[in-house]
């Protein structure tokens, strides 16, 4: 088992997902703000804080259900492959877009990494 497979690493990016779920809903005034600068539509922000609850919730799940888990970590790499076209459509600064290209690098290797390991 690695680093990108291991319980530890999906409890905790699972626990980061149910923060960011609840810095969204909340909204937190840096959140607010890189959604406005991304041009996130007002009518799509309520559904972010339930993406990311389920994202949390399938990640949580590895353990126990590896299928979930494995689909968790695509769908979050595809989250994340549009996160960063949103940075990079809207020119925003590279300080700005360093964290979604990091959860993207993150969540891809998580995906290939479980989808090669063994049922």
């Amino acid at each position: 088992m690695s680093v990108l497979t291991s319980p530890k690493t999906y409890r905790g990016l699972a626990a980061l997902q149910a923060a960011d779920a609840v810095a969204c809903a909340i909204p937190v005034p840096y959140i607010a703000q890189a959604l406005d600068t991304v041009q996130v539509p007002a009518d799509v922000r309520p559904v972010l804080p339930a993406v990311k609850v389920a994202a949390a919730v399938g990640l949580a799940s590895g353990p126990r259900f590896p299928l979930l888990a494995r689909l968790t970590t695509a769908a979050l790499t595809l989250y994340f492959v549009l996160a960063v076209a949103a940075h990079v459509r809207v020119k925003d600064r590279v300080v700005n877009t360093v964290p979604a290209v990091t959860m993207l690098i993150t969540f891809a290797a998580m995906a290939a990494a479980a989808w090669r390991r063994p049922r």
